[in-house]
């Protein structure tokens, strides 16, 4: 039988004031998730359903989480594959559509990957780093990818060009 992981969360509300959910208007959308051994992430809702702009909400982090994975596959497959990736950064996007009685999804998800290969960078069989090598790192990352096999909408792929440099560069 394959291993099966578990992931849990605390999740501590902490918008109740003094009128708890007495209206709509009168309590508030923050919230705390945390585990043991981690820093306390501060949630909140979207601003555009009264949640306070400087925390994180869901759907930030559902699409950060999106990007995390991928990330993470790619740098895994990248250094099985011998390629030599100094930087990486990402600037997803996320579109949900809301529907008139409120309820939403997630049509897409954007990932826009920028990747930096150490200048000169070549794969074990001399062949030079371009980006048709990071175009197939980066299917087989989706392709593995836990969190973008788990959800019902398309995530897409839309890298950049493939810069070279040093890790400080």
């Amino acid at each position: 039988m394959p291993p099966v992981h578990t992931y849990t969360v605390d999740l501590l509300w902490t918008g109740a004031g003094d009128a708890g959910t007495a209206s709509y208007t009168s309590y508030g959308r923050d919230h705390e998730l945390s585990a043991p051994g981690k820093t306390v992430l501060a949630g909140s809702s979207d601003p555009a359903f009264r949640g306070d702009p400087t925390r994180w909400s869901p759907e930030d982090l559902l699409v950060g989480a999106l990007a995390q994975c991928h990330m993470l596959w790619f740098l895994h497959l990248a250094a099985q594959r011998g390629v030599v990736v100094v930087g990486y950064a990402d600037q997803p996007t996320g579109s949900m559509r809301v529907e008139a009685a409120g309820h939403g999804q997630f049509t897409e998800v954007v990932l826009r990957p920028r990747v930096r290969v150490l200048a000169g960078a070549t794969l074990p069989d001399g062949a030079p780093v371009v980006d048709a090598v990071l175009a197939e790192l980066h299917v087989a990352a989706h392709q593995h990818c836990f969190i973008a096999r788990s959800v019902n909408f398309p995530v897409r792929h839309d890298p950049a060009p493939l810069t070279y440099g040093t890790p400080a560069g």
